[in-house]
């Protein structure tokens, strides 16, 4: 993937960067850590908010997708509904720096923060990035580059490139397209400073947004992610390691580059497509206990048919897929069979009072060439006391694979190879 700035890897060396790239902290939005916290939620009310805001996903990216092929207009359309994505990352601004606190999520693209003047935007508790403030700040012209890449070089303000994101529930940002330098805090508090990012300086905002956070990372297979702009620096890699929801004390983390998968026969590697800046996988199929079941249409198999995203939670399939392999658990599980806690999400749920030596299946997710088997710890949510449901459900295209799945391994995505591995490991010793 071609980045927009060459020069970053050169930017990358002399600020630091290890030859093996570098890390950063990825917050959970339970986190303590997090401004979103709340102490008062307990760790059901935490699970049962998570698995409703996944429910609200699948329909985003089906209709962000069938916006893409359709706009021929200055916008970009962007699948995520502004807060139910689950994961945030500290990033400072320009020079001096200036802390942001923003969404992460690798179903979105352009990076953006709100800035000053910003009459119109939605109420931020944190303060405003000032533009004016910061000596590396660029507007950029409508004939740069990044500008055509956004396919807005006609929409012009005062000779500036100007952006419009529109996000699948009717949320928005729009305000000048600008260069910045972004520094991130490595892995032991070392920083790394990165010139000439392209991003959004959003002057107008409105929608459904937190008012304690302030902007987006995208790390989407777009032009204009973080991910494609850090291109050779990376080596077109990034990957992520997430702990158990239960480490609450425990920090995920963020990797831009290579070194950090092992190797060996442990490691499970699978094609990587790229669809609608969305990152697919092809699952040919689930198998629990001695049933195997095949991927069916709308899921069919052989082909890229399910996204691979960490701002979801559960794991959504084709209804037929979701009902199959719920009907596969019950029949393996020796419990009493439990209604959904008032969320109508889960696939199956069972009662565990009294038999605290109940065990559950694994369950292998067949994709190709990668036959993944996740434990319970991986496909079972304690959802309310005593109740344990399967988590997985079952939506309308396109089916997603989410970040409880992908707790303790350590997912890398090669965009130069066109390839996601997964590696079983300990996130929080990572």
């Amino acid at each position: 993937m071609k980045p927009i700035a060459f020069a970053l890897f050169l930017a990358a060396v002399a600020a630091g960067a290890a030859a093996d790239g570098f890390r950063v902290d990825l917050i959970h939005r339970d986190s303590p850590r997090s401004p979103l916290y709340d102490p008062s939620s307990t760790a059901f009310d935490r699970v049962r908010a998570a698995a409703q805001r996944s429910a609200l996903r699948p329909s985003r990216f089906a209709r962000a997708g069938l916006a893409a092929s359709a706009s021929g207009d200055a916008s970009i359309e962007a699948p995520l509904l502004p807060d139910i994505t689950e994961y945030l990352v500290e990033v400072e601004l320009g020079t001096p720096k200036f802390k942001v606190v923003a969404i992460v999520d690798t179903g979105s693209d352009l990076l953006w923060a709100n800035c000053k003047p910003c009459t119109q935007c939605y109420e931020q508790t944190p303060p405003l990035f000032d533009p004016k403030d910061s000596s590396t700040y660029r507007d950029l012209a409508c004939d740069s580059r990044p500008c055509e890449v956004l396919n807005v070089s006609g929409f012009c303000i005062s000779s500036k490139c100007h952006y419009q994101v529109l996000y699948a529930d009717g949320s928005q940002a729009d305000g000048n397209l600008a260069s910045e330098t972004f520094t991130f805090t490595t892995t032991g508090s070392n920083t790394i400073a990165i010139p000439n990012i392209t991003f959004g300086c959003s002057h107008q905002s409105s929608g459904i947004f937190s008012n304690r956070t302030g902007g987006i990372v995208g790390l989407g297979a777009g032009q204009l992610s973080l991910v494609s702009q850090l291109g050779s620096s990376i080596d077109s890699k990034f990957s992520y390691c997430l702990v158990p929801l239960s480490q609450t004390s425990a920090i995920s983390k963020l990797v831009f580059g290579d070194g950090s998968v092992p190797s060996g026969s442990d490691v499970l590697t699978t094609p990587l497509t790229i669809k609608d800046s969305f990152y697919y996988l092809t699952l040919n199929g689930i198998s629990v206990g001695n049933t195997n079941i095949s991927a069916t249409s709308p899921t069919a198999s052989g082909s890229p048919n399910i996204v691979i995203d960490s701002g979801t939670m559960l794991n959504f399939l084709s209804p037929e897929m979701a009902d199959e392999l719920g009907n596969a658990v019950k029949d393996i599980v020796d419990l009493p069979v439990a209604n959904d806690p008032g969320l109508s999400v889960f696939a199956a749920c069972f009662h565990v009072k009294g038999s605290r030596d109940y065990k559950f299946p694994d369950i292998t997710y067949h994709f190709q060439g990668a036959p993944l088997r996740l434990g319970p710890s991986n496909t079972f949510l304690e959802v309310a006391q005593d109740v344990v449901c399967l988590a997985a459900s079952g939506a309308a295209d396109p089916p997603i694979f989410g970040n409880f799945a992908q707790q303790n391994h350590l997912v890398e995505f090669d965009l130069g190879a066109n390839q996601l591995s997964f590696a079983q490991v300990d996130c929080t010793n990572f």
